[in-house]
């Protein structure tokens, strides 16, 4: 009887069987690979429509087919001065591509390592320190993430 109550909550926690544990509770004492077998079955036949179902929406979500445009070097300088500007030490008035981090915007070391942070967050991959270091300023953030994209203007 231990059996047939792991089958109710294993049914339950699943969510995919509704009717079958009442006839599971039903049958007659049977061995673990007697049981084992008819609870196979018993998911097969409750859970087919279900998954052919969930199955049906996953298709109609899928993105696939869809091809990506690469973004530009415009665009994407464009992306690296808006989170550069929207960092709370930097003036907007001074930033330029060109403005070094340091020199030009008054950033610290700290400072550089979040706005390096921000930009992995910003384009979706992580920016090894060893790179990290030689991207000073806005100009070769762009372009290490245009090489990164295969983008090449």
């Amino acid at each position: 009887m231990a059996s047939i109550a792991g089958v109710r909550v294993f049914a339950r926690s699943a969510g995919l069987l509704r009717n079958t544990t009442s006839r599971l509770a039903v049958l007659a004492p049977a061995t673990s690979s007697q049981l084992n077998q008819r609870l196979v079955h018993a998911i097969r036949r409750t859970s087919a429509p279900i998954l052919g179902q969930v199955t049906a929406n996953y298709e109609a979500r899928r993105y696939d087919h869809v091809i990506r445009e690469k973004p530009s070097m415009k665009e994407i300088q464009d992306r690296v001065l808006k989170v550069v500007a929207a960092y709370d030490k930097v003036t907007a008035d001074k930033l330029t591509v060109d403005s070094h981090f340091i020199n030009d915007l008054g950033l610290d070391s700290l400072d550089h390592v979040e706005v390096i942070m921000a930009m992995e967050d910003e384009f979706g991959f992580e920016i090894p320190d060893m790179d990290a270091e030689r991207l000073v300023t806005p100009a070769a953030i762009a372009r290490y993430v245009a090489d990164k994209e295969d983008i090449y203007e």
